[in-house]
């Protein structure tokens, strides 16, 4: 599909809207889609995502802004009129072959509105590709805009529906003031939040980015850290008993073993058959991952840092510890740590981590995580953001479906 995204800028014009259509045409694009930016500032993002430049579309061009100290006393003037019939020819010969028009805000503020004319005569004569307004703000509905808006044309058409078209918002709030402006059925109103780009806000290695990718791992709430090699000493199975009776009240839990095959005893080679056996007996081959099936080498600490940041726990059932280095690890990074409770464990968490036996029952142990992952509000604001909030997921769950 060829999708063309509006606003007077692109980055590396910065902004919040600006930085939203960068992560819109990204995701797009790698969904397959055909994009291209139309604004006046700014630049292509790569070869793939071009940038058409309609420098009359900017919001600080001297000719617009002349125009808008105009309207805002109230005069839409023969510039005014002559401005929008130029940038209506500009923006049907950029729109050519698009079958999907997004407008970021043109439509919703007065910072260009021979530009929100245009869009609206050619919409009217139905020379426009099928039209998503996209609103970040709402001129009619605040306060510091108010002295500027008129009745009447131009400025009620950013209080008007123009009729077929989708309209979109990134709030509650944003719906309710949409509905009552122009009118329209609040379900009628999409609601897509902004998002967070996880691999750039935690600064995640290329190799954790590459890792992630072939677990969906970020798909998973709580996702439990067990950072060890897979040796009998370390108790894995007791993790995977565990998670199967957590995943009864989280059903989306996920258990990652970062560490590879001891290398000193060959019968870790028997161990990790068995725990992979023992995953498709309690039907976790989707939601245990062991990384020595991804990596044959060792991964580097930057990599094992990562995973500390982007899991919900460190849960460590190990039998046998000289010290236990991940208990550290997780304090470090903010992580509730869930441990077996053998002394050199105890010794450093002392009252500051929860305790299990060894042999314990896992269905006990899963009732702990789980009166923390239910209680902790931290805990579950994070898990939330992650399965709402991460751009890709937001892209699958809110975008895909109106495209």
């Amino acid at each position: 599909m060829n999708i063309a995204l509006l606003h007077y800028s692109v980055p590396p014009i910065v902004g919040g809207v600006e930085s939203v259509i960068a992560h819109h045409a990204r995701l797009m694009s790698a969904d397959g889609h055909s994009v291209r930016l139309i604004a006046a500032r700014g630049e292509g993002l790569n070869e793939n995502i071009p940038l058409i430049s309609i420098p009359f579309a900017d919001s600080r061009h001297a000719r617009v802004t002349k125009m808008k100290e105009q309207l805002d006393r109230g005069e839409a003037t023969k510039d005014f009129e002559s401005l929008r019939d130029e940038l209506a020819k500009q923006l049907q010969d950029a729109f050519s072959g698009v079958d999907i028009l997004i407008a970021h805000n043109v439509c919703s503020l007065n910072k260009n509105l021979a530009l929100t004319a245009a869009l609206h005569q050619l919409h009217a004569a139905r020379k426009l590709p099928r039209l998503i307004l996209w609103h970040h703000d709402l001129a009619w509905t605040t306060p510091r805009y108010q002295p500027e808006l008129h009745d009447g044309y131009p400025w009620d058409l950013l209080r008007t529906n123009w009729g077929n078209t989708m309209h979109v918002v990134v709030s509650e709030l944003r719906r309710r003031e949409l509905s009552d402006l122009m009118k329209l059925e609040p379900a009628s109103i999409h609601v897509i939040p902004n998002g967070v780009d996880a691999a750039r806000f935690y600064k995640l290695e290329p190799q954790t980015q590459t890792l992630l990718e072939q677990t969906h791992l970020l798909e998973a709430a709580p996702i439990l850290l067990l950072p060890v090699r897979v040796t009998p000493r370390k108790n894995i199975e007791l993790a995977l008993y565990t998670l199967a009776e957590l995943r009864k009240q989280f059903p989306n839990a996920a258990l990652l073993v970062t560490g590879p095959l001891g290398p000193h005893n060959g019968d870790n080679l028997k161990y990790f058959e068995m725990l992979t056996s023992l995953r498709t007996q309690l039907g976790l081959q989707g939601s245990v991952h062991f990384l020595a099936e991804l990596v044959d080498s060792f991964l580097p600490d930057e990599v094992i840092a990562d995973f500390y940041r982007i899991s919900d726990a460190l849960f460590f059932p190990s039998r046998e510890e000289g010290f236990g280095i991940p208990l550290i690890e997780a304090a470090f990074s903010h992580l509730p740590a869930f441990c077996a409770d053998i002394p050199p464990l105890r010794e450093l968490g002392i009252s500051d981590a929860a305790f299990f036996s060894p042999d314990e029952n896992p269905a006990k142990i899963a009732a702990l995580l789980a009166e923390y992952f239910q209680s902790a509000s931290p805990a579950r604001l994070a898990m939330r953001a992650r399965s709402s909030f991460r751009w890709e997921a937001i892209y699958h769950q809110h975008i895909a479906p109106i495209l």
